[in-house]
């Protein structure tokens, strides 16, 4: 088995993880503020990581801690915008907005590395934003926008900007301090936002420990958080993160068939059509544009 088929398989998994938890965090923030439940989660995930990782810590060279502040910030303001957002909307839409990354993984590349951008990503983009319309946008028109929505669409810059950030720095230094890192910058920000986002009254701190919030913060800390960004950061050793974003771009699909399973959200004809509409960028723009190499994604533009 090939490393590159490796990690083809666990950004596959990735994605399958990551969708199926988006309707577990709609559960948990029923019983606790975002904050709160986004500092369990990443104090728990670094807990993990330093008992997997811990020693690769020593001897680093500067350059990876300033890495891992890079990534860990994308990583803390996707989450940030992310998981608010799902309290304000539903799982199967917030999954395919976030989806819209996928898209914009290419375009940054091109524009920002200097790299011609091929037809088909704008394209794929055009299809991709009237998708983003059909998806959050009510036929009662802008005035009635959902501001959960647009709160998601704010992560998908900042995911979208993870993900070459970690291909920019990945092959540098190794995966697991990497990944430690940027878990253990996330903790900080979210555990100092909870005082801080009490004070700017953005929400009050709440918990109630329940069954649910407690899985939730499980499943989410140890798989979702501390195995999964192990994973992406050693898959992109091995592969582009253009090619990462195409494999993510099943995240939205799975997501989907859970909050149809578990949450029995029945999504409009609207909504469906704008998913499609969404999807089909994703291809058009990954599957007909030329996708970077592996050397290419490295070399992102230094100030990412």
């Amino acid at each position: 088995m090939s490393r590159r088929f490796q990690a083809d398989l666990l950004l596959t998994l990735n994605a399958l993880v990551w969708g199926s938890t988006f309707v577990l965090v709609k559960d948990a923030l029923v019983e606790t503020s975002v904050f709160i439940y986004l500092a369990m989660r990443f104090v728990l995930a670094i807990a993990v990581l330093l008992l997997m990782y811990g020693r690769d810590l020593r001897n680093l060279p500067k350059g990876a801690y300033r890495a891992g502040l890079v990534i860990g910030c994308c990583m803390f303001s996707g989450y940030a915008f992310q998981t608010i957002g799902i309290h304000l909307t539903t799982p199967s839409k917030a999954a395919f907005i976030t989806g819209f990354s996928v898209v914009l993984v290419p375009i940054f590349l091109g524009l920002f590395g200097r790299k011609r951008i091929h037809a088909a990503l704008w394209v794929g983009a055009a299809a991709a934003l009237a998708g983003l319309y059909c998806v959050t946008v009510p036929t009662a028109g802008m005035g009635s926008l959902n501001s959960g929505d647009l709160l998601v669409l704010c992560c998908t810059v900042m995911y979208a900007l993870h993900i070459i950030a970690v291909g920019h720095y990945s092959p540098r230094y190794p995966a697991g301090a990497l990944t430690l890192l940027q878990v253990g910058v996330t903790a900080i920000f979210t555990s100092a936002a909870i005082p801080l986002a009490s004070v700017a009254h953005i929400e009050r701190p709440r918990i109630s420990w329940t069954p649910t919030l407690i899985a939730a913060v499980l499943i989410t800390g140890i798989f979702a958080t501390a195995l999964a960004f192990s994973a992406q950061v050693w898959a992109q050793q091995h592969t582009s993160s253009s090619h990462v974003a195409i494999i993510f771009s099943l995240e939205p699909v799975f997501a989907a068939i859970t909050s149809y399973v578990f949450y029995h959200e029945r999504m409009t004809g609207r909504v469906l059509l704008g998913a499609a509409l969404i999807l089909a960028g994703i291809f058009i723009a990954e599957l007909r544009g030329p996708a970077p190499t592996s050397a290419e994604s490295s070399a992102a533009p230094s100030e990412i």
